[in-house]
């Protein structure tokens, strides 16, 4: 089925609002926003049409402008460690938008979000290090009267390391939950596909029986019209000798 304006349409927009996202955008940028909510509008008209496209197309269609969606939401979130873990659950496409393509352009762009989310956090872990390591560096050469005002920095400094090892301790759970789903998910898709060669196993044999079947029938209904056919002979030979010697016995009257 040719595709419809609307979903051409669609699809340019689409393509035009994964190459913004792949793009590094200013925080005041304000199109890519207006093109997502645009694409939530032409996708609830196309599936409301007559000629609307196949459900695998729509559900894909559907898959990438809540990707982009998501992302939105996880760009204006405030601190990297929920932007990250944010981006950890979006759902990029399975099919490139246009022929171009080789790849999906949401899954380059979900990979994209999530190495700059970790080039943030890592920013962040190394820079509150280095602070500081030169808090105490400098603490060496401060003199008696300014040792005490700094205790409340010293507080202030373990408070962050302490929110930075938490920080820490909050990845590595992130870590052992995804390996933990993916292995779960992996089992699962094991589980499917032996079922589904069993199914396939089973339907085999099934033809195979329905086959022997089919021809143990046929067999049979051929056997069966050879026997009414002899009989039929036989009958029509009975009739036809004892039409004969009926005829024989008794003359034809004068």
């Amino acid at each position: 089925m040719a595709a419809t304006r609307l979903e051409l349409n669609l699809m340019r927009l689409l393509s035009r609002c994964e190459a913004l996202a792949a793009e590094r955008r200013d925080p005041e940028e304000w199109r890519l926003e207006k093109y997502v909510a645009a694409l939530e509008d032409m996708l609830r008209e196309l599936k409301k049409q007559s000629s609307k496209p196949a459900p695998e197309l729509l559900n894909e269609y559907s898959r990438k402008v809540d990707f982009l969606k998501g992302l939105l939401e996880a760009e204006k979130l405030s601190s990297s460690t929920e932007k990250a873990l944010a981006n950890q659950f979006l759902a990029p496409g399975r099919t490139p938008t246009t022929a171009k393509e080789r790849t999906p352009a949401t899954k380059t762009v979900h990979l994209q979000t999530k190495a700059r989310c970790t080039g943030q956090m890592r920013s962040e872990l190394l820079g509150t290090v280095c602070s500081l390591l030169l808090y105490r560096v400098s603490c060496l050469c401060l003199t008696s009267d300014e040792k005490q005002s700094a205790v409340e920095l010293d507080a202030v400094l373990q408070h962050h390391q302490d929110m930075q090892e938490k920080l820490a301790e909050e990845m590595l759970s992130l870590a052992r939950s995804l390996k933990n789903n993916t292995l779960a998910a992996q089992n699962v898709i094991k589980q499917d596909n032996q079922t589904l060669s069993h199914s396939l196993r089973m339907a085999d044999q099934n033809f195979e029986k329905l086959k022997d079947e089919s021809d143990r029938l046929e067999q049979h209904a051929k056997k069966s019209v050879n026997w009414l056919l002899w009989i039929m002979l036989i009958v029509v030979c009975f009739i036809f000798i004892s039409m004969i010697l009926f005829i024989r016995i008794f003359p034809k009257l004068k």
